[in-house]
C-alpha cells in the first residue's frame, strides 16, 4: 500500500537573487520559518515554485536544498512535470534518490491529443516506481474523475492535488479509493469546504505567508466549530483577494518581503509589479489584518 499524506502544506515559493539565480540562503530560511509555523509537509517546484520556468539543474538544486534543510522532519513531495518527458523522468529519478516522499506532475503542458495524457503519466510514475505518484490537476476543463479512472492502473498512483472549485468533482476523487489514497485540495480560497468534502490536506500558495490560518481551519473543523473555520477562511480570502487583484506571483513575493524574506522578482511570464502597486498592496495587507494571520 502506498504512503498517504495529510495536513497543510505550502506550495513552496522559490526565492531568487538579484541576478535571478536560486537564492539558497533565503530558501533555507523560509523552510525553517514554515516548519516553525507547523506545516505538515512541502510541495516543491510546482507552479508557485516556478519549477516549469526553471532549468533541470535549478530544480535539482531546489529539491536538494529543501530536503537537506527539512532533514526528515516532514515529508516533501517534488513536482517533476515538464514539457520534455526526458526532463520529467530525470527529475523523478532524482527526487527518488534524494529522499523525497513522493512525486507529482501536471498534465502534459503541450497537448494535441488527449490520448497522450495516460502514457505521459505512466512514464513519469515509472521513473520513481517506489514512490507515491500524485497527479496535479490544475487549469483543465477535463473530467477529473474520468481521468483518474484512466490512470487507475498505474501501480504507484497514490492520489492527486486537485486545484479547482468543483467540490462535487473533488469528492468523487476522494471516493475513488479507500486505502493508500490522498487527495489534496489546491484552491486556498476553498480549503475549508474542501476539507468538509473529504480532502486529506491542502497544498497552497498562501501557505507560504499564513500557514497557521489553514492549520486552525482544520483544527476548528475537527472540533466541530464550522463557524470559526469559515470565519478564518473568509479572513484569509481577503488577503488572497488582494494578491490576486495585483498580480499573484509578484504580490506573493511582496507579502513574503513584508515578513522579512526577500525572494526577488518572479520569472517571466510571471510579471513584476511597479512600486506604486506594491505600496498599495502593503497598505491593503495591513488593513486586512495580515500580520495577525501570518503570526498564527
Amino acid at each position: 500500500m502506498m504512503r498517504t499524506f495529510e495536513g497543510c502544506w505550502p506550495a513552496l515559493l522559490t526565492p531568487y537573487t538579484p541576478q535571478d539565480d536560486v537564492n539558497v540562503e533565503v530558501l533555507r530560511a523560509l523552510v525553517d520559518h514554515l516548519l516553525a509555523r507547523g506545516v505538515s509537509g512541502f510541495y516543491v517546484c510546482g507552479s508557485t515554485g516556478e519549477g516549469p520556468l526553471q532549468t533541470v539543474q535549478e530544480r535539482i538544486l531546489v529539491t536538494e536544498t529543501v530536503l537537506d534543510q527539512v532533514a526528515g522532519r516532514v515529508p516533501v513531495i517534488v513536482h517533476v512535470g515538464a514539457a520534455a518527458l526526458k526532463d520529467a523522468r530525470r527529475l523523478a529519478e532524482h527526487a527518488r534518490s534524494a529522499g523525497a516522499a513522493g512525486v507529482s506532475s501536471i498534465l502534459p503542458p503541450v497537448l494535441y491529443d488527449a490520448h497522450g495524457i495516460v502514457p505521459f503519466f505512466e512514464a513519469i510514475a515509472a521513473a520513481a516506481a517506489e514512490l507515491p505518484f500524485l497527479s496535479y490537476l490544475f487549469g483543465s476543463s477535463r473530467d477529473a474523475a474520468a481521468l483518474m479512472r484512466d490512470l487507475g492502473h498505474i501501480p504507484n498512483l497514490a492520489g492527486t492535488k486537485y486545484t479547482g472549485p468543483n467540490m462535487y468533482e473533488m469528492n468523487q476523487l476522494v471516493r475513488f479509493r479507500s486505502n493508500g489514497w490522498t487527495v489534496f485540495s489546491g484552491m486556498d480560497e476553498q480549503a475549508a469546504l474542501a476539507r468538509m468534502y473529504g480532502a486529506a490536506g491542502c497544498i497552497g500558495s498562501t501557505l507560504n505567508i499564513m500557514p497557521g490560518v489553514y492549520r486552525e481551519i482544520y483544527a476548528s473543523l475537527a472540533a466541530g466549530d464550522a463557524p470559526r473555520a469559515l470565519d478564518l477562511q473568509q479572513r484569509a480570502n481577503r488577503v488572497t483577494g488582494l494578491l490576486l487583484d495585483m498580480g499573484f506571483a509578484a504580490a506573493l513575493r511582496e507579502a513574503l518581503r513584508v515578513l522579512g524574506f526577500d525572494c526577488g522578482r518572479p520569472r517571466l511570464p510571471n510579471v513584476p509589479a511597479a512600486e506604486a502597486q506594491l505600496a498599495a498592496l502593503r497598505a491593503g495587507l495591513h488593513e486586512a489584518g495580515f500580520a495577525e494571520l501570518a503570526a498564527l
